[in-house]
């Protein structure tokens, strides 16, 4: 900015170019006293080469010089780049009507005749210089507006009521395709570039602006003459003449394809889930507000179909984000597939919404469905392109879905309850064993509401120390000697009572508790194990459950070094018990952690085994110690030949493993007789003892094993239980 103000300050600088000295000292005379710099020179040569090296406001050129004259100096000085715009004043004795012409045509802005009249020479040249700066900030105006509208890619226009024709700015010629010509065009020229179905919107508007003054402001398609199309935003307003009468109409028209692009993607990426494509939750939620709305008012039915993938997260954790984004892709596919070519769907005059909540959740609208087992057939297609195996990372995956239903007016009247009980329904499929469909039931909502209390009560009684380790005994065979300890974490909540463990340890795996109550847990065994064993109790194992949560959330191995280190137990004393289904989900995982632990002393310990499938060659490379027969394996194994064939069949293999064999849910004689006489190793249910807290134990065990009622003196301090 500093710089134009600078040249505005700058005294006018007047170049004199005559051969007579004493003409330049008498020009110099006369304009130097009005702050006008002068700079002479003799001829024209000089006044080319002076010109050439600063910059002048203008030029006083004598005509008759020797050698090159007057007008062809002027020619030159017109050609240089600097003296386009310079005023430039013959000054000649010549008043004859063909030297000034030949003046004018040589370039000159004026002539002077000679004598020249010095009085009026100052104001002369005053007024040729105020003209040129005017003009000179008249053009620098103009290249500022025509710079700005090629940034803006706008450009002006002018139409002329009474000729019926528009002047236009070079820019808009550019923009609409123009072909070259004057800046005057004919209306018909710019309207054959307007679409053919926005012309009339465009002509109504403007006639409007003609008519009442309406400012005009409308957004069309213009068509190049290669055939491609750009949107244009164009607004004008109603031109006078000087008696204030309507002349015209002038605006601007500006290219807003790019912008329109960005908004529409901008608007695209608010409403749709970028990974898949389809409708995000605000999209659903303005649709099935829109959908709730015409129900109402056309009394026809809506369903929404609440669709979660079952284990998907084992998918994420086993074959990483990037694959697990893939089986959303394709699930997104056979989801938009399946509804499409549904035959009830088909039948359908309004489309179905299909939308990808978040996570795995997805949700598919259908209205003006009266008949629910329409939405039930839906749901089962569904679920049943979803069964196709999808190929990720050189695997072939199968996924399940559960599916909830809630439909209006039923079961809800506005979109959040319908979305809720949709919600809700779908958990209650998961619960029914995942992978089927289930319509909404109100006794689900109260089910729901008693999962959350419950929730917050774990979470309560975890920050009040309210939970409590019992301890269920291991028999060697036999049936005397204590072999190990199972921990079991209890729930007295003191206004429901006991609450069962697979209900509680289930909310504290979904809900992120289970990190919390697994560490509690982990260290309250590890305490009673020390001072079990500083009263003389025998030194055998406490064996702790994990959740496969643990794992995957990681720092278990951490955790369990620490508690170690904190009690002061000997690894060897402590048994982590693992499920089959564990180590075959989430093998890689969980088995890396268990070499960690077991080179540290700690013992490992497969719990409900036959459940999971595995088997023998995979089995022996595990890093485990003992083998726990889940209790579905010994319930019948009195009464029936099968059962009692495959629990011995599982004893066996477990021997011939070179793994302990751990028998649970002992609860008869004949079942103890059975078990002991196939060699298996230890035994525990409640035909021997149920679980109890670790001072009933220790008294259980004192009696059991005949051991003193007195417990003896601890060991000196900083001894390590063994």
């Amino acid at each position: 900015m500093s710089a134009p103000r600078a040249r505005a300050r700058r005294a006018p600088r007047v170049l004199v170019v005559d051969d007579d000295a004493t003409m330049r000292l008498l020009v110099a005379e006369a304009l130097e006293p009005d702050g006008i710099e002068v700079e002479e020179a003799a001829d024209g040569l000089e006044a080319l080469s002076r010109f050439r090296a600063q910059a002048f406001d203008l030029v006083l050129l004598d005509v008759r010089m020797p050698g090159t004259d007057g007008f062809a100096v002027c020619e030159s000085l017109r050609k240089e780049p600097a003296g386009a715009d310079v005023p430039i004043v013959m000054l000649t004795g010549l008043d004859d009507v063909e030297s000034i012409r030949r003046a004018y045509e040589a370039g000159a802005t004026d002539f002077i005749t000679k004598p020249i009249p010095w009085l009026l020479l100052s104001h002369r040249v005053r007024y040729l210089l105020r003209g040129s700066r005017s003009a000179a900030e008249l053009r620098r105006s103009r290249e500022r507006l025509a710079n700005a509208q090629r940034l803006a890619r706008m450009g002006s226009w002018h139409l002329d009521f009474a000729s019926g024709e528009m002047e236009v700015s070079e820019e808009l010629r550019l923009l609409v395709d123009l072909p070259p010509a004057p800046q005057v065009v004919s209306l018909d020229a710019f309207r054959a570039r307007v679409h053919p179905d926005d012309l009339p919107g465009l002509e109504a508007a403007a006639l409007q602006c003609r008519t009442d003054g309406t400012p005009l402001h409308c957004d069309h398609r213009v068509v190049l003459a290669d055939g491609s199309e750009r949107i244009f935003q164009t607004q004008a307003q109603l031109a006078h003449d000087a008696d204030g009468r309507p002349s015209g109409l002038e605006g601007t028209a500006q290219d807003v394809t790019d912008r329109r692009r960005v908004e529409e993607q901008i608007r695209w990426l608010a409403y749709h889930d970028s990974l898949t494509g389809l409708g995000n939750r605000r999209l659903f939620r303005e649709r099935l507000d829109f959908a709730v709305a015409q129900a109402g008012r056309t009394r026809t039915p809506l369903g929404v179909l609440f669709l979660d993938l079952d284990h998907f997260k084992r998918i994420n954790d086993t074959f990483g984000h990037t694959q697990g984004d893939r089986l959303l892709q394709a699930v997104a596919d056979r989801l938009v597939r399946s509804v499409r070519e549904s035959d009830v769907v088909a039948r359908l005059e309004s489309p179905p919404a299909i939308s990808r909540l978040g996570g795995d959740e997805f949700t598919v609208l259908l209205t003006e469905v009266a008949d629910p087992g329409d939405l039930a057939k839906v749901a089962r297609r569904l679920l049943e392109v979803l069964q196709r195996p999808i190929s990720l990372g050189g695997h072939d995956v199968v996924i399940t879905g559960s599916v909830g239903i809630a439909t209006w007016p039923s079961d809800g009247s506005d979109s959040e309850t319908l979305l809720r009980n949709a919600d809700a329904a779908m958990y209650h499929a998961k619960e029914r064993g995942r992978n089927n469909v289930q319509f909404y039931d109100a006794s689900m909502n109260a089910v729901a509401l008693d999962r959350l209390i419950l929730e917050a009560k774990l979470r309560s009684a975890l920050e009040r120390g309210e939970l409590e380790v019992h301890y269920q005994p291991k028999l060697a065979r036999g049936g005397r000697r204590v072999a190990g300890v199972e921990a079991l974490v209890r729930w007295s909540d003191p206004e429901r009572g006991s609450v069962p463990p697979e209900v509680f340890v289930s909310i504290a795996e979904e809900t992120g508790l289970i990190d919390e109550l697994g560490a509690f847990v982990l260290r309250r065994s590890c305490l009673d194990r020390v001072r079990w064993s500083e009263r003389g109790l025998p030194a055998v194992p406490v064996a702790v459950n994990l959740s496969v949560q643990q794992f995957r959330a990681g720092g278990v191995v951490d955790l369990v070094q620490r508690t170690l280190d904190e009690t002061g137990l000997d690894a060897r004393l402590l048994e982590l018990e693992i499920t089959e289904s564990m180590l075959l989900r989430d093998e890689k995982v969980v088995v890396a952690a268990l070499v960690a632990l077991r080179a540290r002393g700690v013992r490992v310990a497969v719990d409900d085994f036959g459940t999971g499938y595995s088997s023998l060659s995979y089995l022996r490379t595990l890093p485990v110690d003992a083998l726990k027969i889940d209790r579905s394996f010994v319930r019948d194994i009195g009464e029936r030949e099968d059962e009692a064939a495959l629990a011995a069949a599982i004893v066996s293999m477990g021997h011939a493993l070179r793994l302990r064999v751990v028998a649970e849910g002992v609860e008869a004689a004949r079942q103890q007789a059975l078990l002991e006489a196939w060699g298996c190793d230890e035994l525990q249910g409640f035909l021997f003892a149920r679980p109890m807290p670790a001072d009933a134990l220790e008294r259980w065990w004192r009696e059991r094993e005949g051991l003193p009622l007195t417990a003896p003196p601890p060991p000196p301090a900083g001894s390590r239980a063994t």
